[in-house]
């Protein structure tokens, strides 16, 4: 998570110089640089799947989810739009039964509920303290939890190296076609704070795949919440900005309602098992 953050605020620092769409450039073009370097002779490999729709569409969403938070947090502090991007695990659990065919009991559709009161207590809809930008964080939600069902409809098709590689590839091809359109000429400086965006998602989506393959999601999972706290100090040290009473009130509602979602699944899968 803490890489992960380091990210997000190489990318809010770069938005005061580069396009958004630059800056998506360079995060999955060094990224798949960097796993290509690592990964050349299983590459052919991890490239054969059995899925090729699905891996493509999965890979846009993660883009997409990219793109929104990219642009968000241009406008926003990190703090704020991270705490949004706390929905997601919500979505998740509201989606999985139309398009996973997941039951979802009484208890985990009431934290749905009260998590996405937490997202309006931090957007404040119709107010004058609303920041349009949230908007965009709310989209990267949204994109990223369509992204994460997908993952779970991989989940035993491929091999977790294999969706890793075409999150990267396709990303890269995508944003590569677009990205001649709104270039900015770098800097040495410059090239090597966008180099760092690749290398900072691949070792956090490394790290990521490794935690996931140790230990269960159900004891991984609350440690994403651990963001908000990266978030803060990273937003403060590097931007001088905290998030206001508001935003911590309704991150610390989606929080509970997110772990609380989690007890319940333990709970299921015990159940399942006895």
């Amino acid at each position: 998570m803490a890489l992960f953050v380091a990210l997000d605020t190489v990318a809010k620092y770069m938005s005061q110089s580069f396009p958004v769409l630059q800056i998506v450039w360079a995060r999955y073009f060094f990224h798949i640089l960097i796993l290509g370097f690592m990964l050349a002779p299983r590459l052919p490999r991890m490239l054969r799947t059995q899925r090729l729709g699905l891996q493509v569409v999965r890979s846009i969403f993660l883009l997409g989810a990219t793109g929104f938070f990219f642009s968000a947090i241009s406008f926003m502090p990190l703090a704020s739009a991270s705490a949004i991007m706390f929905v997601s695990p919500l979505l998740v659990t509201a989606l999985s039964m139309p398009l996973l065919g997941e039951k979802v009991g009484p208890h985990r559709w009431a934290s749905v509920v009260v998590g996405f009161i937490g997202a309006i207590v931090i957007i404040r809809p119709g107010s004058e303290a609303m920041d349009p930008a949230a908007l965009l964080a709310l989209g990267a939600a949204c994109s990223y939890s369509l992204y994460q069902i997908t993952t779970r409809r991989l989940a035993g098709v491929d091999a977790p190296l294999t969706t890793l590689a075409y999150s990267a590839s396709v990303g890269a091809l995508v944003s590569s076609l677009g990205v001649p359109l709104v270039w900015v000429t770098p800097g040495l400086a410059d090239w090597a704070g966008l180099v760092m965006l690749g290398v900072l998602g691949g070792i956090g989506h490394f790290t990521l795949i490794k935690s996931f393959e140790n230990a269960p999601a159900a004891t991984v999972t609350p440690f994403g919440y651990t963001s908000l706290i990266w978030a803060t100090l990273f937003g403060f040290a590097v931007f001088g900005d905290l998030p206001d009473s508001w935003t911590v009130v309704g991150a610390l509602i989606i929080a509970a309602s997110g772990l609380y979602i989690v007890h319940r699944e333990r709970v299921r899968r015990r159940q399942a098992a006895a």
